[in-house]
């Protein structure tokens, strides 16, 4: 079994923000796992914020491979290192050529039932509340609209997409950009906006301020959520929690961790960073255990692969076993 990885950058159709920053292009690491007649691959996206870059994470593999080459296992990993994106590359390439080895799928694999169709969020970029109007009119058959709020003019932004789009279910994104203070101050209002969730209003070094207030909108732990030992100190804080398996290093401990949600009585978003369509591929595993399903980020891409997921008219179908399980 012969293990290699590379990078890979691909381009936008134009560009994508959030409250830390603003994308043209998505780089990813590739894994591909071969004997010489099956192929399996699997891709993770080094995510800054959790200060991992691509060098680093070929650097990983490439450590992880000389060390234990054709005896690597799914269950080795998640025992012997970190969550990371290195991890998660390597853990769904061995899904992938576990897969195409026994001529079954992953879904069978791991016990679960067939994908099956879902309705995804589609999201819109950080931008003035008129522009926001405008792209939310443009998505006009996409049912659950995800927005990406900062710390300004936050109320005035649902406000003008709740305005374009009466119909639509509504989830904002604030990727930690506000404080207590502004949480307390715009929670009635977006109550009002017929906000269905919040996700990561604070950052994650102070949202433990969250355990004394009350909100009136659910609230979802993003980026202060990655494994068991975070769902354990934060069940007051959050009722949902939106799993990405590059937080979680894989899908071997994405799917032990949705169910470790589940047994909280919380309920279970699945995530994604900014990827193709072969790093959703394997979250799409997740969805039937999902409140909310945000997989659309190959929509943004100028060119996604061959056999890419389709999201058309807010139904993600399920991912094409050629693409990837």
């Amino acid at each position: 079994m012969i293990i290699s990885a590379h990078s890979e950058s691909w381009p936008l159709k134009g560009s994508f923000s959030i409250s830390r920053g603003t994308k043209t292009s998505v780089d990813v690491v590739v894994v591909e796992i071969s004997d010489g007649s099956t192929r399996g691959v699997g891709e993770a996206v080094p995510y800054p914020r959790y200060n991992q870059g691509v060098e680093e994470t070929l650097e990983i593999i490439q450590d992880i491979t000389s060390t234990h080459g054709s005896e690597l296992t799914r269950d080795l990993l998640r025992q012997q290192y970190p969550p990371n994106a290195a991890r998660n590359a390597l853990d769904c390439a061995l899904w992938d050529f576990e897969a195409k080895s026994n001529a079954t799928s992953a879904w069978q694999i791991a016990g679960l039932s067939k994908p099956v169709p879902v309705i995804g969020a589609y999201s819109l970029s950080l931008e003035p509340p008129e522009q926001l109007a405008k792209n939310a009119q443009d998505a006009v058959k996409f049912p659950l609209l995800k927005v990406k709020l900062g710390k300004d003019q936050v109320v005035e932004s649902v406000a003008a997409v709740r305005d374009a789009r009466p119909d639509a279910r509504i989830i904002l994104d604030a990727n930690e950009a506000w404080d207590i203070n502004m949480f307390e101050r715009v929670i009635p209002a977006l109550k009002q906006l017929e906000v269905e969730m919040i996700e990561q209003p604070l950052p994650s070094e102070i949202d433990v301020t969250l355990d004394d207030i009350e909100s009136d909108i659910p609230l979802c732990a993003d980026e202060s959520f990655h494994n068991a030992d975070d769902l354990q100190r934060l069940t007051n804080r959050y009722e949902i929690f939106n799993i990405k398996l590059d937080k979680t290093g894989g899908l071997t401990e994405a799917l032990i961790l949705a169910d470790r949600v589940l047994s909280e009585g919380k309920k279970v978003m699945v995530g994604s960073m900014m990827a193709t369509s072969l790093g959703l591929a394997p979250a799409m595993l997740l969805t039937h255990r999902a409140a909310y399903v945000d997989l659309d980020s190959s929509v943004w891409l100028a060119k996604d692969r061959q056999n890419s997921i389709c999201f058309e008219g807010g139904i993600l179908q399920p991912s094409d076993p050629n693409l990837w399980g």
